[in-house]
């Protein structure tokens, strides 16, 4: 469960802080597609704490898993509004 978590963590952070930093729809898209490629096998690709939510209502995301999953999209999230007030180019 941790790899998970953390996958989550990382792919909302690099996500969102592609959207914070160049706001340009082909970069954020991109983006998005790069780490639901590179970590959705691991974590089920939600990055968006709307998407667990509706999983879980599916059924294919743990009611139990729920929260965990949305403390670490809000996570990255933060990491990624910190990271880019650090870093500005």
């Amino acid at each position: 469960m941790f790899q998970k978590l953390l996958a989550e963590l990382l792919g909302t952070m690099f996500f969102l802080y592609v959207i914070l930093a160049t706001g340009d729809a082909i970069a954020v898209g991109l983006a998005l597609s790069a780490v639901i490629f590179i970590l959705g096998k691991k974590s089920g690709g939600h990055f968006n704490p709307a998407v667990s939510v509706m999983m879980a209502v599916a059924g294919k995301l743990s009611l139990k898993n729920l929260a965990p999953y949305v403390v670490a999209q809000v996570g990255g999230g933060l990491a990624a509004l910190e990271l880019y007030k650090r870093v500005k180019f």
